[in-house]
């Protein structure tokens, strides 16, 4: 059986935390941006196809 007392990844040597915190950024806003289009190209399909 594996050994669960102590979680590997909190501890572990070589974790970057603000790298991991700097990529999140990048994907929320990506996220937010892309979002951002999506509803403006819907609305202008609205507006002229219809």
């Amino acid at each position: 059986m594996a050994h669960h007392g102590e979680v590997a990844y909190t501890t572990a040597d070589g974790n970057d935390y603000a790298a991991h915190e700097q990529t999140y950024e990048g994907f929320l806003a990506l996220v937010k941006y892309g979002s951002i289009a999506v509803i403006v190209v819907l609305v202008l399909m609205a507006f002229f196809l219809l």
